[in-house]
């Protein structure tokens, strides 16, 4: 057993070497090579304030008091770099044998400014090695060691970001650890940021980190991580902004992603992306440029593919897309509430929505959009082979359709929506084949009148909301509908005696042009031709407050029946419930050649030629014939009396 003894023995003298070789470390001897190698790898000062005493766990070396790092000469007076404290962490095998080699540096609360010169320059691209000398060190202090920093730890830092002529950009209570044990190998990165209160965790290995560091590129795979999503990249990239290679994105909750990143209140409508699966080919240049090609994109289940340029040295970002997918399904973007009975979405039963519109999105970015698609699903109107182009540009927004097919028909043309100066629109549309009882439901909520037929509109609106819109709107246009319908009211009928009654109206042809202005469309010119009749149209339809005052006025056809009365008919009221109103004093003008008055006059005379006949009444000029009659009867009532009491 003595042999035992003997190597217990030896063990205990060689931990109490250890520990009193732990016990006598030079701190201010680390401290002062820690700094001394610090400005030899980066040409700036470290200064080291406080106290500085040794630490056995959980890091084996010296903890300091305050220290400050100094900054590139041209970045101004402040200091790159400021912490309550530095841990220095030595190896402890190196120890042992006499030498000092730092392996790891932890600072407590640190503030890192970093900042971009108009050059392009950043102040975290320090000098050149080999300054060893100039920072005082020498072979004997360690000096001449390279620094192998194994894992640096910023806890609970703030970083502030200043590019050059722009306002500077603060990050608080970030943490950064950085593990790079071989100094020609790999590096780990792990940054965790809260722009907003949740955590974005990125994580990243960078092939050659001392390449890096230099200014070159390097192979890095990287994965940034926030509640809702996911981004990920793998490629190339270098601290000077350029980068290249294949890049995912991946969410499951787009708004808290979002929100996560500082950008909260970001509500995507379904199909634009409330979740989102988006790969493609990336390639950003030094100058902030960002290119994505190859682009496959699921978003809520629509699939696009397509490229995209994303350029940020403007007021706003530029985006220049070009997207195309199969069938797309948009009817997120119409309203969730649904429209009243007999009204457009967005209305109610009595009248436009007052809600204001949120234009907030036309502030976001310039740029094009050119899409191609087999169909769109807009909820209300489903789009077929569509072929568009939107440009924004300072708040404006044009939708050039080079094809739409919808309704049974194309369309093309323009529409405008501008808020520079508070919000307008404009429609400069053409279309053809139109099934016209699917458009005027969707847009106006009538349904009565059927055909196929082309028009053309040109029309302008201002206003913060859908009702201030359409009460200012003005333009003109034109339509043309083939042979049709209108269900609900027999117009022959109608127009015949005056009574709305049930039925169906088949037409032949029925067209009109027509001036808006201040939300009133006016109309003097309608032709609608039916089998027996032909009927002219003219007046007001009022769009903003959704009402009409119209006359229409037969126009009889001669045929084996001959000749019979046609009256015409006014039609006022709202939209939701209008009158027929019979227009006699129009039908006797139309048929006779004679107003109403007239006819009351010969009426009257002729009553009046009857009565001096009947009775041998005498009608004095200017007398009516009821007072001419009782003056009539008082005079026999007074002979008849005289009579009886014999005077006559």
């Amino acid at each position: 057993m003595r042999w035992m003894f003997r190597i217990v023995g030896a063990l205990l003298v060689a931990v109490l070497l250890v520990l009193g070789g732990l016990l006598l470390l030079p701190g201010e001897r680390i401290a002062k090579i820690a700094a001394d190698q610090i400005a030899a790898r980066t040409g700036r000062t470290l200064e080291i304030g406080g106290e500085v005493s040794v630490t056995l766990w959980p890091v084996l070396g010296v903890r300091t008091g305050p220290v400050v790092l100094g900054n590139a000469d041209w970045a101004g007076p402040e200091p790159m770099l400021t912490a309550e404290g530095l841990t220095i962490g030595v190896a402890a095998p190196d120890l042992l044998r006499g030498a000092i080699r730092i392996t790891e540096i932890t600072a407590d609360a640190p503030v890192l400014r970093l900042q971009t010169a108009p050059d392009g320059r950043g102040n975290w691209q320090f000098g050149a090695p080999g300054m060893a000398a100039e920072a005082g060190g020498s072979a004997s202090d360690g000096a001449a060691t390279p620094l192998t920093l194994e894992r640096l730890e910023l806890t609970g830092a703030r970083l502030v970001h200043a590019a050059a002529g722009e306002a500077p950009v603060e990050l608080r209570d970030l943490d950064l650890s950085l593990s790079w044990p071989d100094r020609s190998g790999p590096a780990e990165l792990r940054l965790v940021l809260r722009p907003a209160g949740d955590p974005l965790e990125v994580t990243a290995r960078i092939d050659r980190f001392d390449a890096f560091l230099g200014g070159g590129e390097s192979a890095i795979a990287a994965r940034a991580a926030a509640p809702g999503g996911e981004i990920g990249f793998d490629g190339r990239a270098g601290l000077g902004g350029a980068a290249a290679g294949a890049v995912t994105l991946r969410t499951s909750d787009t708004a808290r992603m979002l929100a996560a990143l500082g950008m909260p209140g970001v509500d995507l409508p379904r199909g634009l992306g409330r979740a989102a699966d988006i790969s493609g080919q990336l390639a950003l240049a030094p100058g902030g440029t960002l290119i994505l090609r190859d682009l496959a994109l699921d978003l809520d289940g629509n699939r696009l593919n397509g490229s995209a340029e994303i350029a940020s040295g403007g007021a706003r970002p530029r985006v220049t897309a070009t997207l195309a997918g199969g069938d797309l399904d948009l009817s997120g973007l119409a309203p969730e509430s649904a429209p009243s009975q007999g009204g457009p979405a967005g209305s109610t039963a009595s009248g436009w929505s007052t809600t204001p519109i949120d234009t907030a999105a036309l502030a976001l970015l310039d740029g094009s959009l050119d899409l191609t698609a087999r169909s769109i699903d807009l909820g209300r109107v489903t789009l077929g082979p569509t072929r568009a182009g939107i440009t924004v540009e300072r708040k404006r927004a044009v939708l050039d359709l080079a094809e739409l097919a919808v309704f049974g028909g194309s369309v093309t043309g323009k529409l405008i929506a501008n808020d520079r100066d508070g919000l307008s629109v404009a429609a400069k549309l053409q279309a053809a084949g139109i099934d016209m009882q699917e458009v005027l439901t969707a847009f106006a909520g009538f349904d009565r009148l059927s055909g196929t037929g082309r028009f053309e509109v040109d029309l302008l609106g201002a206003g913060p909301t859908q009702d201030a819109i359409m009460r200012s709107l003005s333009g003109s246009g034109a339509v043309r509908i083939g042979r049709g319908v209108i269900s609900g009211i027999d117009l022959d009928q109608l127009l015949r005696s005056g009574l709305p009654t049930g039925g169906t109206t088949v037409f032949d042809t029925l067209k009109a042009s027509f001036t808006v202005a201040k939300g009133d469309l006016t109309n003097d010119d309608l032709l609608l031709k039916l089998a027996k009749l032909r009927v002219v149209g003219e007046g007001r339809i009022g769009l903003g407050a959704r009402d009409i005052d119209y006359l229409i006025t037969p126009r009889l056809k001669t045929g084996p029946e001959g000749k019979r009365l046609a009256i015409p008919v006014r039609i006022l009221g709202p939209w939701a419930a209008p009158r027929f109103v019979p227009d006699l004093d129009g039908a006797l003008q139309s048929e006779l050649g004679v107003s109403s008055e007239e006819l009351k006059a010969k009426a009257r005379a002729e009553v009046e030629r009857k009565l001096a006949k009947e009775l041998d009444l005498t009608i004095k000029e200017g007398q009516d014939a009821v007072d001419a009659l009782k003056d009539k009867l008082e005079d026999e009532v007074k002979k008849g009396l005289l009579k009886l009491l014999g005077q006559d």
